[in-house]
């Protein structure tokens, strides 16, 4: 066992995908906590789990909890990392980290106060062939980047009910799928200097079709699609004057990518070999921070997940989608 005794917070299907790769890792799962005490019950009991809470404060009051993982929907987020912020525990928070960039700036804030780490669990910036990938970006193999574009689509539910529609859970496609490839053009190319957006919104009010077009400050161009009502290819590619990446599907999770010359020559290929999920190399990565003393991380830190929860604001102003409470 590592270091940190991890709290799940919000026993959700994306908490069992997280849990299952801790475990993999061989990670020290120590409390679930839900609002309801039976639905934390099962939890534990499925991943043998010691400590089932009936209550989110009795979860982050557990003393034999370091580190909470917040698997709630995102107009939750910020409410419950600043609760267990406030109960002296570091925080890896589901993407979205928050609603909105207010939010995600308080989140931040409390953390600095606290001296604690705060990170958002954008897991895909720390699977092996993105770090691969920014590896071959760093050296220049692709020469000057032109272009990016990805797209997360996906065939979800027309449910009105369901949480992706309803504005009051923070519903819409950008919020639960954009999110990986605008943060993936930010990783790229880093800021937008200006965007532009247009959606198909749904009976709800939710947005159910995205897209997006980003100009970064080299001049570089950045196009994304999300959508919730329909399967795309879930592919990526970064071009570069000398060569391209070509990321396969589901490019977002572990899998393979190519370098490829304006040719066609295949200069790289990259298999990945990941166990589980691959969900695992961000807790092992917030547990190296938390080793090392530092209350931040150096693959997504949270000015930039702050900053790009500001994006995100600014594509919802475009298409005018509101949540409930926002002014």
């Amino acid at each position: 066992m590592t270091g940190l005794r991890w709290g799940i917070l919000g026993p959700g299907g994306i908490a069992h995908a997280f849990t299952r790769d801790l475990r993999t890792a061989g990670l020290d799962v120590t409390a679930v906590g839900s609002r309801r005490a039976e639905a934390a019950s099962t939890f534990a009991a499925e991943y043998g789990i010691d400590r089932a809470h009936g209550s989110y404060e009795e979860l982050v009051s557990d003393s034999d909890v370091d580190i909470v993982y917040i698997a709630t929907p995102h107009p939750l987020h910020a409410e419950q990392a600043i609760l267990a912020l406030e109960h002296g525990k570091h925080v890896l928070v589901e993407k979205p980290f928050t609603l909105n960039a207010g939010e995600a700036a308080t989140v931040q804030r409390v953390a600095a106060e606290r001296g604690l780490l705060a990170m958002e669990a954008m897991w895909t910036r720390y699977l092996p062939h993105m770090v691969r990938i920014r590896e071959l970006l760093a050296s220049g193999a692709l020469g000057e980047v032109r272009t990016l574009f990805a797209d997360h689509t996906q065939r979800i539910s027309s449910d009105p009910a369901h949480r992706l529609n309803s504005l009051e859970l923070g519903g819409g496609a950008l919020l639960d799928l954009g999110i990986y490839p605008i943060s993936f053009a930010w990783d790229v190319l880093g800021a937008p200097v200006a965007i532009a957006a247009a959606a198909r919104l749904g009976e709800t009010g939710a947005d159910t079709e995205v897209a997006t077009i980003m100009t970064h400050a080299s001049g570089a161009l950045s196009t994304s699609i999300s959508a919730s009502r329909s399967a795309g290819p879930n592919t990526a590619h970064v071009v570069g004057t000398e060569a391209r990446i070509d990321i396969d599907a589901v490019w977002y999770n572990a899998t393979s990518f190519r370098l490829v010359a304006p040719d066609g020559t295949v200069l790289e290929s990259y298999e990945s070999q990941v166990e589980g999920r691959g969900m695992q190399y961000q807790a092992l990565a917030a547990e190296r921070f938390v080793a090392a003393g530092a209350t931040d991380s150096d693959i997504l830190p949270l000015d930039e997940s702050v900053a790009i929860m500001a994006t995100l604001d600014e594509i919802r102003a475009l298409i005018g989608v509101r949540y409930p409470g926002e002014e």
